[in-house]
């Protein structure tokens, strides 16, 4: 590999923050830098909960831009990834026609209701093995249909990959969040679509993840040394990137991905959605080389996060800070519901915690910036505990004897709820990479360039690159 090698690009999606970051071969060696970040939150206005679509596509313009001046040598390559379950809608042109829904809107309360008016939750699951979440795509489109049904969508990350120039596709591991495919036979669930009165045409073609889509095109960009670069879906829902990015071939080990959400699982080769996994409600979800990830969604570090908004005209504590405050604390005399829906809305944290532990009958937490290290605490416990919860349920209904678990994303800093989680779950704990998203993306680009007329790859070749990227 000489240092002529051209260079590939990395956009992440994220709730919180999105990435653009740059991979180059720098005397045979790979070299991965972030080249440009900015700040992403959804937007209310009128009661709606939107993201801005104009300054997520603006900024990664920029991004791309600054790679582009860096890596004189030219790009090779772009692929994105992101949230899940939340799409854009496309006009005849192709254009979007309005901000799209963040996940957390309100209305699909209702909608989720009126879905399962017209298919039942258990005949729902027992198709897509997809855990009844009323953030998923599903209950999106039925809230929506009304007005826009016809009209065609993309998730995200697929939509910015459209934007420079790809063909209008939904990624596996992307699509399975929409609880809109069919578990075994890996396809658009025809049945979901015509029963809940959904357009299927609407719906866009699914590809593997490593599936080349297009080479980037639009003036927009000035090109230069962007020209001839070829898009690549990577796998797109940004939680299989980051499991994409975990180097470990064996089949002993666990996952968290830490972050808004944190994700707790392990790998399959099929899905699993017996009546054990079914009450659990346990997901099964692509990943890359056409294997599943077998996880539970828990409310993770957002729980923090909107309580440090709050706090924020107090006292402007960061994560480290609270961490270093909290670590000395006794443990708390109760825990929290994670998963209790009220703290999936956001706005009052500290408030609607104390709503929960009250209703139960438990002793309240001061609110105030000054108590922040004890509701710290409190938050932190309950993630580990939860940790612990699902990780026994998972090596039950497996079967897998697991001895790992490996911790990606923000939360692989959080030295405090590392040790909580390796105390609850009895597991070695691995810290893997914060941006693993970015890794994980970066090694299925470098699969599919070996073999670009393929559609998608397989995961030994990017286990491999993972491996590589990883030990550099």
């Amino acid at each position: 590999m000489s240092n002529t090698r051209r260079a590939m690009i990395a956009i992440d999606l994220g709730a919180e923050s999105c990435r653009v970051s740059l991979l180059r071969w720098l005397n045979g060696v790979p070299q991965i830098e972030l080249v440009h970040r900015h700040a992403n939150a959804p937007m209310s206005h009128n009661g709606e909960l939107r993201w801005d679509l104009t300054q997520i596509t603006q900024q990664m313009d920029v991004g791309l831009r600054k790679c582009a001046e860096i890596a004189t040598e030219g790009i090779q390559s772009i692929a994105a990834d992101g949230w899940a379950v939340d799409y854009v809608r496309l006009n005849p042109r192709g254009e979007a026609i309005a901000d799209p829904f963040c996940y957390r809107d309100e209305r699909t309360i209702r909608s989720q209701a009126g879905v399962w008016k017209r298919i039942a939750p258990a005949h729902l699951r027992s198709i897509t093995g997809t855990e009844m979440s009323r953030i998923n795509t599903l209950y999106q489109l039925y809230a929506d249909a009304d007005d826009l049904q016809p009209k065609p969508w993309l998730n995200l990350p697929e939509y910015v990959l459209y934007r420079l120039g790809g063909r209008a596709v939904a990624e596996y591991t992307n699509a399975t969040h929409t609880q809109l495919v069919d578990a075994e036979r890996r396809s658009w669930s025809q049945e979901i679509f015509e029963t809940v009165g959904l357009s299927m045409p609407a719906a866009p073609p699914l590809v593997r993840p490593g599936t080349v889509i297009g080479k980037l095109s639009g003036s927009h960009l000035n090109l230069g040394a962007l020209e001839g670069a070829e898009l690549i879906a990577p796998a797109c829902h940004d939680t299989a990137s980051a499991i994409a990015g975990i180097a470990d071939s064996g089949d002993d080990w666990a996952y968290i991905s830490s972050g808004t959400w944190s994700l707790v699982g392990t790998l399959l080769h099929e899905p699993v959605n017996g009546p054990e996994a079914q009450a659990a409600d346990f997901t099964n979800l692509g990943a890359v080389g056409g294997r599943i990830c077998f996880h539970k969604n828990v409310n993770g570090m957002w729980l923090l996060r909107q309580c440090m908004t709050e706090w924020a005209s107090e006292i402007d504590w960061t994560v480290p800070k609270l961490i270093k405050a909290a670590e000395h604390l006794p443990p708390p005399a109760s825990l929290l519901n994670v998963d209790d829906p009220d703290l999936l809305l956001p706005g009052e944290m500290p408030t609607r915690i104390n709503r929960q532990l009250k209703r139960r009958g438990l002793q309240p937490v001061a609110e105030g910036a000054e108590a922040a290290p004890q509701m710290t605490s409190l938050i932190l416990h309950s993630l580990a505990a939860r940790y612990g919860e699902i990780v026994s349920s998972l090596a039950h209904i497996t079967g897998k004897k697991l001895r790992r678990i490996y911790i990606v994303g923000g939360g692989s800093r959080n030295t405090l709820l590392n040790r909580l989680t390796a105390n609850a779950t009895g597991l070695e704990v691995r810290c893997g990479a914060v941006e693993s998203a970015t890794i994980g993306n970066f090694a299925v680009q470098l699969a599919a360039m070996e073999n670009p007329n393929s559609e998608g790859v397989e995961a030994t070749p990017v286990a491999s690159w993972a491996h590589q990227l990883l030990s550099v």
